[in-house]
């Protein structure tokens, strides 16, 4: 078998051109850093966009894998399994909700959702019910249900037309949520913290009106943990802080701890919605999946990743506040656990470069966003590395323009 070569020109010639790829060769990983085929480490702040909760080589998770596999990688969901029961059994106890639903990703999560939506209005007789809505700036995913939520002109363009009877409330609006919804409405999506959209938190007082609005016209609220969940902002899922119980929970990207696991998890409310044969998934729900997602939940609690999350996020909080008044580029500082936004003058992929060739690897969101997603597991060491790179670089572009 011929071996290409592992390089951006390699990479253009095999692959359609959806990534802009790093230039970089990832031969191992461990902790909470990437090795590159050449030698060369780099603190890793992405977390393969937010997958890797408990960070690379946990041993814990290693096992939990190869002992599945060595059992069975796969027999489909016309068995019971217990790598499902199990993890199941542990996020319905998590969130006191009452059924479970596995799919392999996020967006599948929302697709199922809205399906599980209309459905449930369907089979409440309401057959106009059909209209689901999420918030502005929000992120759902690629599928089409999901990036008609979605609605990004950047992520949409092209693809149109979008699945019909779907739409948008302005962020934190409450006059136009009240405009929006009506006994027409069949749920309302909500990132309780917007990833993609720059790590943006919806207000209490929008929640609130939401609920009431949800019991006069009998909607589902569903909330999309895809990003925020399984505890990066300091509780297990993001909506918990808040006053509300949502009909569904989507949940995916660290679920699998790093193999491709998404769900959803619903109320007794919609317990029955779906019945054999009106959803579901060849791959969904795979029991070595399942078994990882275990283990990486145990890893969470056992090693109070949750508490590493409130307090690591709140000491880089500060460090950045402080570098805020030396540093006229940052904007604005958004902190919610180990979801942190730093909104700046220009466009972050500049810093996003400076900061690799630092050895130092971050995001940019909403054109003008620094988007940190460690590992939960990441120290304040390794974190302190992360701030005084990006300090650095501030200084040295003030220096720079005199």
């Amino acid at each position: 078998m011929h071996t290409p070569a592992i390089n951006l020109e390699t990479e253009q010639q095999l692959f359609f051109h959806n990534y802009a790829r790093l230039p970089l060769d990832i031969a191992y990983a461990k902790g909470s850093f990437l090795y590159t085929s050449g030698g060369d480490r780099y603190l890793d702040m992405i977390a393969g966009i937010g997958v890797n909760a408990i960070g690379y080589g946990d041993q814990r998770l290693e096992h939990a894998i190869t002992e599945q596999a060595a059992k069975y990688i796969h027999v489909s969901n016309l068995f019971m399994q217990k790598p499902q029961f199990d993890l199941a059994a542990t996020l319905l106890e998590i969130s006191g909700m009452s059924k479970v639903f596995f799919c392999n990703s996020g967006t599948e999560a929302i697709e199922a959702a809205i399906k599980l939506a209309r459905r449930f209005a369907a089979r409440n007789g309401d057959t106009s019910k059909t209209q689901v809505l999420s918030l502005t700036n929000c992120f759902h995913g690629r599928t089409y249900g999901a990036l008609s939520l979605t609605a990004k002109p950047k992520y949409v363009g092209g693809f149109e037309p979008l699945v019909p009877e779907t739409g948008m409330i302005d962020f934190n609006n409450i006059e136009d949520l009240e405009r929006k919804v009506s006994s027409r409405t069949a749920a309302v999506f909500v990132e309780f913290v917007q990833g993609e959209g720059g790590i943006h938190k919806v207000s209490e007082a929008f929640i609130a009106r939401l609920k009431e609005l949800a019991a006069e016209h009998d909607f589902l609220i569903v909330a999309d943990e895809i990003q925020a969940g399984c505890g990066r902002t300091g509780s297990f899922f993001s909506y918990m802080p808040f006053d509300i119980q949502p009909d569904l929970v989507c949940v995916a990207k660290p679920l699998g701890g790093g193999l491709p696991l998404g769900a959803i998890i619903g109320t007794e409310k919609v317990a029955e919605v779906f019945t054999p044969g009106s959803h579901g998934t060849t791959f969904g729900g795979n029991p070595v999946a399942c078994a990882a997602g275990l283990a990486m939940i145990e890893a969470i609690k056992a090693d109070k990743l949750m508490e590493n999350a409130i307090e690591t996020g709140a000491m880089m909080r500060a460090a950045f506040e402080k570098m805020a008044e030396k540093h006229a580029q940052i904007l604005e500082i958004r902190q919610y656990g180990l979801m942190i936004g730093i909104t700046v003058n220009r466009e972050a992929k500049y810093y996003v470069d400076e900061a690799l060739k630092r050895n130092v690897l971050v995001n940019a969101t909403s054109q003008n966003v620094i988007r940190l997603l460690p590992p939960l597991s990441i120290s304040k060491e390794e974190a302190q590395l992360c701030l005084d790179t990006l300090d650095a670089i501030f200084s040295e572009e003030k220096q720079a323009q005199g």
